[in-house]
């Protein structure tokens, strides 16, 4: 169950630990039961400072397979909030080392504000988590709210195998994972973050987190302020870093989009790597430099103040004052929104053709959408999969002419309009079928296939800046050559821009763009 090295490795990681931790034993038996004790006994083995005593039960856990990390404070043991049912290994076994670590002292790696406001939270709030071992997003879920517990007597968060309470999933009707309830009830399903759990929070209290911590150090005055951390805003970051202005980056997660792409092959100079190295890659440049990053926080207003310069109001509810501004927010893939598609993003659930196309070579793959982008990216990935079966919700293909004259002349791509996705289907961690409504007759429809392409557009993050700068129709930040949007000050680039082809390579450069026009800005003030 768990091999020689990473038992090294949690003795290694327990070096870090300031105080000790229990690990207490649900009561009962289960036919797993031995297998856990079996994997909680090794761990607590390469070092003293965890400890396990099988005979030691606690009947008020969930189940006999559920345990409980407790913190030795003070000479007390002290409940976490944190439990785990079932046998946390895979990427969970991740979630169990940094939650050893940080009941055992290590320092959370999460933005001071947002530390601030989860210890100001006075309802209870007792989180379950519902994961698949093999599932990719749900260690980030479990881990934050992990912390949370770890800020707050008030909360607490359940990781539960749903391979191993089968029961519990059919009963909540769960058919992706992660699944997290609070109190009992649906909260989020499917890749979410911090700064998303923490805007979900708000919505179902809205009281909840309204004052601001009067105590908290205020930061002072910035020179410029980058919002968001994808391939243009690190860039921008980096670049306005190295001319020696005082920058802080605000943004849910590095890496934005990056982070939920599994291969990346056309980042110039770099033959083949992934999101989450791109990503950590990212991370590692800007701590190179003198920048604050806010990370797993949000914008929710940017005002302005007296001195002409800006005022920004973070979701934590910390305010400062910055003397520009480069909005770097990106966009996001528009969803169908049907079962399937968001636990399946990377195991053949894609967006972007040029991207995830040569992974599908050979194989039968569906797009949905029959606008310009929908038969374009059917075009492309016509040369490379066996075959594409274009699916449209209207009675008719939406894209210019020319291009749907282009893919009649394909004798791999078909077309079925009038087709409203309901469904997509996996088996063993891989899509293997669609099923769709005709619309005209109601009648359903399955196809086996092995990726689907969703296609249905792009959604730029630009709502907290609707009314405040020029977005076109299609909500993108209108700007010029220099980056520069309506407002004197405000810069913006990469893919929440009007500038075209969303691409990584043309985000760096646009955020590079972007940041030395901010300087030149500043300069001239």
């Amino acid at each position: 169950m768990i091999d020689q090295s990473l038992l090294d490795a949690v003795k290694s990681y327990s070096e870090n630990m300031t105080r000790p931790i229990s690990f207490v034993l649900g009561s009962g038996e289960h036919e797993k039961r031995g297998e856990l004790i079996d994997f909680l006994t090794k761990i607590a083995g390469t070092t003293d400072k965890i400890n396990f005593d099988a005979d030691t039960n606690d009947d008020s856990l969930p189940s006999p397979i559920s345990f409980a990390v407790l913190s030795h404070i003070d000479g007390a043991l002290v409940d976490t909030g944190i439990v785990f049912s079932g046998i946390p290994g895979g990427h969970e076994f991740t979630s169990l080392i940094l939650a050893i670590l940080q009941a055992g002292g290590h320092t959370l790696k999460l933005d001071e504000g947002i530390q601030s406001l989860i210890k100001r939270i006075q309802k209870p709030l007792v989180f379950q988590t519902y994961v698949s071992l093999s599932c990719h997003s749900c260690p980030e879920v479990v881990q934050a709210l992990n912390q949370f517990s770890l800020l707050n007597d008030g909360i607490s968060n359940e990781m539960i195998d749903g391979a191993l309470f089968q029961e519990q999933v059919e009963a909540n009707n769960i058919q992706g994972v992660p699944a997290v309830f609070l109190n009992g009830e649906p909260f989020a399903n499917g890749l979410i973050d911090t700064a998303k759990l923490i805007e979900k929070l708000q919505e179902q209290f809205p009281d909840l987190l309204s004052e601001a911590d009067a105590d908290a150090e205020q930061l002072e005055q910035q020179d410029v302020t980058i919002i968001g951390a994808g391939p243009a805003g690190v860039a921008a970051a980096i670049y306005t870093a190295r001319k020696g202005l005082k920058v802080t980056m605000v943004a849910d997660r590095i890496g934005g989009q990056v982070k939920d792409t599994q291969d990346i092959e056309n980042l110039i100079s770099v033959p083949l790597t992934t999101g989450n190295e791109l990503s950590a890659n990212f991370e590692k440049h800007l701590h190179e430099y003198d920048i604050t990053l806010k990370e797993h926080v949000s914008v929710k207003e940017i005002g302005e103040t007296v001195e002409e310069n800006y005022s920004i109001h973070l979701n934590t509810g910390e305010t400062f004052e910055t003397r520009s501004i480069i909005l770097a927010t990106g966009a996001q893939w528009r969803k169908l929104g049907v079962p399937g598609e968001e636990e399946n993003i990377g195991k053949g659930v894609a967006y972007c053709a040029h991207c995830d196309g040569p992974f599908f070579k050979g194989k039968d793959i569906s797009v949905i959408g029959g606008g310009n982008s929908g038969i374009e990216a059917a075009l492309d990935l016509a040369g490379i999969v066996n075959h594409v079966t274009v699916l449209e919700f209207a009675d008719e293909l939406k894209a210019d002419q020319v291009l749907i004259n282009k893919a009649k002349e394909q004798d791999n791509i078909e077309f079925i309009t009038n087709a409203a996705t309901q469904e997509i289907k996996a088996t063993d961690g891989k899509v293997t079928s669609i099923v769709y409504q005709d619309r005209s007759t109601e009648e359903m429809h399955e196809r086996d296939l092995s990726g689907v392409f969703v296609q249905i557009g792009l959604m730029p993050n630009t709502d907290f800046v609707k009314g405040f700068v020029d977005l076109n129709r299609f909500g993108e930040i209108e700007i010029d050559e220099r980056c520069r949007t309506d407002r004197k000050g405000i810069f913006a680039c990469g893919d929440v821009t009007t500038v075209p082809f969303k691409q990584i390579n043309i985000a760096m450069g646009e955020g590079s763009k972007a940041a030395l026009s901010a300087f030149e800005y500043l300069v001239m003030q």
